[in-house]
């Protein structure tokens, strides 16, 4: 029976490779619209018949469905830096620092690149992206209409030239020009969103200053943060009588969308008080609001009244005029609403889940900023050991193994903060799930921009180096560095303490060279390794591992070595490394060390002083005992004594070695 199944399977298999050869050679090569009569004259030719044939329905694939097809067979690669900085192995960052830096360059460089095809659209008229990429084709920035007219007005709006349509704007009514509503919606939209000037240039843009560049990025390499003008910090605030208000007055009729328009600018500029009082002239006209204007008033809600009770009555009076005016409410009204009450004190956590219960009631899904809403109202923060996740394993509950698409700006800082809640908590099975979550389809892209995803993966490498093994806290270590994960001193000093936890400090020269590449090797995460190095006896393997370590760290203390600034000694630095010398059985090295506590007015510890000494007793060298003694003569130590007396007792010394300690002797008597 066995036999006959393998015969029947290999004729089977022999039949569908004639079927395939026949097909290959019915159909057009270049073609992939094959149709129905050559799947039957396939079929025919292999000696099928037509009526086994079971047509597939038409399918029409998008034009980078195949780049997508690719896209989910690949994965990261974890020993690879992040994909956006393969393309130059120069620029790939080792330090937090760099990849912000780099990070921003490439905006930068974006920026730059966009300037120029706008600027000069006649250079970049030919297109080779297949398939089409209208983003990274010119726009035709430049006015093209001179005289004044409406067409002419649409034009300056539909560039975003705020200064010239309200110019033209002024021209148009002074000639005596009757404009249509909507294009007088349209400039006031336009007012209203860019606060009554033209839009800003990114920090970055080509318009920037050489100097401000450098400086930004001078400041960036020293790690220290850059100090921005008063200018930069100002924001734009709605001034009174602007050209916004001024021609919504002159306007001879008014709808909603007109009312609309001022109040959200009005919201967003930071005229809470003014916003509600247009509000109310909205009203007195019998006009209904749209639920974009509600949603900024909601918002606003907080600002206008300083108790809680007030704050959430004036919410729910909104919402009382949305069900009158049957505006139904969209997902950033139900967001909009529930942020809010995070400023309302108590009546937050009475009122949010009566909150997301009608929402869901409505049929409208939740996106992550309405759970982090729900997150910061619900988990308090810890206090004497008190507070939980629970929430938060309510929240994964519902929406673990789902993928989500950005619907709200405040998408992106959902992973952060509950990344922050596991780690506050110590919660390390809410923190997998969580992750897990992060992995799930394209949730990825919503950990927010770069700093915010090393802050997500500092604070999980944080709490895995708190509360898992180390062969378990290694594992994530390899995985998530550098390909997502840059750590900053904080996080290195993390990993040696989950490294001294669990007794693997032989792992610690290993570590040094990553820290080395990151530029993390500054004088305190320096002094804590040598400090590890140096505290207990190990097998002489390890000994000697932490010699060679030692030795490299010391060279981040001899100016010139390096291109960055070299390290200052410090007794602990000189001491640690003199007792790993001296435990590696390197006592010259060890010796040498001693000599720098003098070269750089440093005194050693009396412990390390007696260790030295033990060392030179195995060996039974009575002249480097003198000298030992001699040498901590002039650090005036008060052990002096004790050194002396010990080195009389277990060495066999000469007449002139006697003699020496005799004079020391006296000498640190006298000093008594």
């Amino acid at each position: 029976m066995a036999t006959s199944g393998v015969h029947a399977g290999r004729h089977v298999y022999q039949k569908t490779l004639i079927f395939l050869n026949n097909f290959e050679r019915i159909c057009h090569r270049r073609s992939f619209a094959w149709t129905a009569s050559a799947w039957q004259k396939a079929a025919v030719a292999s000696g099928g018949s037509s009526e086994e044939i079971v047509i597939p329905k038409k399918k029409t694939w998008n034009k980078d469905a195949v780049l997508q097809a690719l896209t989910a067979t690949v994965k990261r690669d974890h020993t690879a830096s992040n994909y956006m900085f393969q393309d130059d192995p120069y620029l790939i960052p080792r330090t937090s620092g760099e990849y912000k830096l780099y990070s921003l360059s490439q905006e930068s460089g974006r920026a730059a690149a966009k300037y120029f095809i706008d600027t000069y659209p006649k250079f970049f008229q030919k297109d080779f992206a297949e398939p089409h990429i209208p983003c990274l084709m010119p726009e035709n920035l430049q006015l093209q209409i001179e005289e004044v007219s409406e067409a002419a007005l649409g034009e300056r709006i539909q560039l975003r030239k705020v200064k010239a349509a309200v110019d033209m704007y002024d021209q148009l009514m002074q000639s005596g020009a009757a404009l249509s509503l909507d294009v007088t919606n349209d400039l006031l939209d336009l007012i209203c969103l860019y606060g009554d000037q033209d839009p800003k240039q990114d920090d970055n843009s080509p318009e920037q200053s050489t100097e401000e560049v450098e400086e930004a990025q001078d400041d960036a390499k020293k790690g220290r943060p850059r100090l921005r003008r008063a200018s930069d910090i100002i924001r734009v605030t709605w001034k009174e009588n602007n050209n916004a208000e001024r021609i919504f007055n002159l306007m001879p009729e008014r709808d909603s969308r007109s009312y609309g328009a001022l109040i959200q600018g009005m919201v967003r500029h930071e005229a809470f008080a003014k916003a509600f009082s247009t509000y109310v002239d909205l009203l007195n006209n019998r006009l209904t609001a749209d639920v974009n204007t509600f949603n900024a008033l909601i918002s606003a809600a907080p600002d206008v009244h300083e108790k809680y009770a007030e704050r959430w009555e004036q919410i729910l009076d909104l919402l009382k005029h949305m069900a009158d005016q049957k505006v139904r409410p969209n997902l950033l009204t139900f967001n909009a609403v529930l942020k809010a009450l995070r400023r309302c004190g108590p009546v937050a956590r009475s009122q949010a889940l009566l909150v997301f219960g009608e929402m869901t009631a409505l049929g409208i899904e939740p996106s992550l900023a309405t759970y982090n809403h729900i997150l910061a109202i619900y988990t308090r923060p810890v206090t004497s050991n008190q507070g939980n996740t629970g929430m938060l394993q309510d929240v994964l509950n519902r929406i673990s193994g789902s993928s989500f698409e950005p619907h709200d700006p405040d998408d992106v800082l959902f992973f952060l903060n509950a990344m922050r809640i596991c780690l506050e908590h110590k919660d390390l099975e809410q923190a997998y799930r969580l992750h897990s979550l992060a992995q799930q389809g394209d949730n990825w892209k919503l950990l927010g921009d770069a700093f915010q995803q090393n802050l997500y993966y500092g604070r999980f490498f944080n709490l895995l180096c708190m509360m898992e093994n180390i062969d378990v806290v290694l594992k994530w270590y390899k995985e998530l560095v550098p390909s997502v994960y840059f750590p900053n001193s904080q996080g290195m000093r993390d990993l040696l303490q989950a490294l001294d936890t669990d007794g693997r400090l032989d792992l610690v020269p290993q570590i040094w060279k990553d820290v080395k590449q990151m530029a993390l090797d500054r004088v305190d995460l320096v002094e804590e390794m040598l400090s590890l190095m140096a505290r207990e006896k190990h097998s002489p393997e390890v000994h000697q591992a932490f010699a060679v370590c030692a030795l490299d760290m010391k060279k981040r203390f001899v100016p010139g070595i390096s291109n960055k600034p070299a390290l200052e000694w410090t007794a602990n630095s000189l001491g640690n490394v003199t007792a790993i010398m001296l435990a590696a059985q390197k006592r010259p090295l060890a010796w040498e060390m001693m000599q720098l506590f003098k070269a750089n007015n440093r005194v050693p510890s009396d412990a390390l002083m007696q260790e030295f000494l033990s060392s030179i007793k195995e060996a039974q060298d009575s002249q480097q005992a003198v000298e030992l003694v001699q040498l901590s003569a002039g650090f005036c130590l008060p052990t002096i004594p004790k050194l002396i007396e010990k080195v009389q007792q277990e060495f066999e010394l000469t007449k002139e070695q006697k003699e020496a300690l005799s004079s020391l002797e006296s000498s640190s008597d006298d000093a008594m």
